[in-house]
C-alpha cells in the first residue's frame, strides 16, 4: 500500500521497527493477553484492530500511516503525532466513545481532531518498547493477565506535546493529580469528564486529551489526599478510586514512563466554564420518582431484612460518605441486596407519610 519511492532516514527507521509497532500500539501484542478477561465496555479489540486481518496487512497499514506526513492543513502539535481520517473507522470509535463518557456535556461537545502517536523518534520507540516489555512482566507476574486498559487524561497542549516528545515527568503533570499523591491519575475510558475537567482552553479555543493505555495489573484502593507515592506492597501494580467500578487509574510516578503508553489525542470544543456547567445541569434535574434518605431507608429496611444484611448495607452507605464508593455504586448495592420490589413498596409507604421536598441524602435517583 501507499507510495514505495523514496523514504527519509527518519521514515526508514519507522518501517524498520513498523512490525512491533503493529503488535505494540494499538493492534494489541502479539502473546500477550492486553485486556482483562471480562468485557468492561470499553473500546477492547474496537481499537486494537483484531478484524482478522493477517500481519503483512497489517504491517503494510501501518507502514504508510505511520511513514507519511501530517496531513494537518493547520497542524495544532509538533512532530510525533499524525492526524486521524475522520472518514477512518477508528475515527468513529475514538469520538463516539468521548462523547458518551461526557453525558449531558456531550451535545455541547465538539470533537475537532483525533491525532496517533507516530512513535517516530528513537526515544519515543524505547518508551514503546519498555511499555511492551513491562506488560510482559506484569503478565507473568499476575498468572497471564496484565489487565491493560485505555484511560484518558486531561493537560495543557503544552504538556501534551512534552509528553509525546520527552515522556511523563514530575514538573509535566497536572496540578490535580496531587489529589491522588505521587502518581498520575487518569480516568477510565468510559469516563472522561474528570480528565475534560483537568484540561486546559489553548489559544485556538481547543481543549486536549491523551488516550493512553495502562498497565494496570494487579489494583489497590486509594483514596483522595493520598500522600501514597508508589505500590503499598510488590503484591499491587496501580491505584484505583474504586475496586468493583474504577472510574480513576492512579500510575505511581515511579511506573509513569514504562506503564502508561500515550497513543492518540483528541482536540475538542467544548463550554468554557465546564465545571459551572455541569453544576447548573446538576441544579436543574429534578426526582421524577420516589426517594428516601438512606438513615430513613436502613431504618425501614431493618423490619423486613436480618441483621446482618442491614448491617452490609449500613456499611455501604458509610464507605459512600467516606467516598470510598461512588453513589452509582452503592444504589447499585442496595438494589441487588434489597431487590427493587421491596425498596419501591418501603419508599412508597414513607413518601405517603411524609410528602416533603428530597433534601439530603437519598435514593431517588435509584429509579430515574
Amino acid at each position: 500500500m501507499g507510495n514505495k519511492g523514496r523514504k527519509s532516514p527518519s521514515a526508514h527507521l519507522v518501517h524498520v521497527v513498523s512490525a512491533d509497532q503493529v503488535r505494540d500500539k494499538g493492534f494489541g501484542f502479539k502473546g500477550v493477553n492486553t485486556h482483562s478477561s471480562g468485557s468492561d465496555g470499553g473500546f477492547g479489540d474496537s481499537i486494537a484492530g483484531k478484524d482478522g486481518r493477517d500481519q503483512d496487512q497489517l504491517v503494510s497499514d501501518c507502514e504508510s500511516s505511520v511513514s507519511g506526513p501530517s496531513f494537518d492543513d493547520s497542524p495544532i502539535f509538533s512532530d510525533g503525532l499524525i492526524r486521524v481520517d475522520e472518514e477512518e473507522r477508528l475515527h468513529k470509535i475514538i469520538e463516539d466513545r468521548f462523547i458518551l463518557g461526557l453525558g449531558s456535556l456531550g451535545t455541547r461537545t465538539k470533537v475537532e481532531a483525533i491525532y496517533r502517536n507516530s512513535f517516530s523518534s528513537l526515544m519515543s520507540q524505547a518508551r514503546l518498547q519498555s511499555f511492551h516489555i513491562f506488560s510482559r512482566a506484569i503478565e507473568k507476574k499476575c498468572g497471564g493477565n496484565p489487565n491493560i486498559k485505555y484511560a484518558w487524561l486531561g493537560a495543557s497542549r503544552d504538556e501534551i506535546c512534552k509528553v509525546i516528545s520527552y515522556g511523563f515527568s514530575h514538573c509535566g503533570l497536572p496540578e490535580k493529580n496531587g489529589l491522588y499523591g505521587g502518581g498520575i491519575s487518569l480516568s477510565s475510558d468510559g469516563s472522561p469528564i474528570e480528565s475534560v475537567k483537568s484540561s486546559t482552553i489553548d489559544g485556538c479555543g481547543l481543549r486536549h486529551l491523551l488516550l493512553c493505555r495502562v498497565i494496570l495489573g494487579k489494583m489497590e484502593l486509594v483514596h483522595p489526599d493520598t500522600e501514597q507515592s508508589h505500590p503499598s506492597s510488590e503484591e499491587f501494580d496501580s491505584g484505583v478510586d474504586n475496586l468493583l467500578s474504577p472510574k480513576r487509574y492512579i500510575i505511581w510516578s515511579t511506573h509513569m514512563n514504562t506503564h502508561i503508553l500515550p497513543e492518540y489525542v483528541i482536540s475538542f470544543r467544548a463550554p468554557t466554564c465546564i465545571e459551572e456547567y455541569l453544576g447548573v445541569q446538576d441544579r436543574l434535574k429534578k426526582p421524577s420518582s420516589p426517594w428516601m434518605p438512606f438513615p430513613s431507608l436502613i431504618s425501614a429496611l431493618s423490619k423486613f431484612l436480618p441483621a446482618p444484611t442491614i448491617s452490609l448495607i449500613a456499611k455501604y452507605h458509610k464507605e459512600h460518605r467516606e467516598k470510598k464508593i461512588s453513589r452509582p455504586e452503592l444504589i447499585r448495592l442496595v438494589r441487588k441486596i434489597a431487590g427493587d420490589k421491596l425498596l419501591i413498596s418501603v419508599i412508597k409507604q414513607f413518601r405517603a407519610k411524609q410528602p416533603t421536598e428530597p433534601t439530603g441524602s437519598s435514593l431517588y435517583d435509584a429509579y430515574n
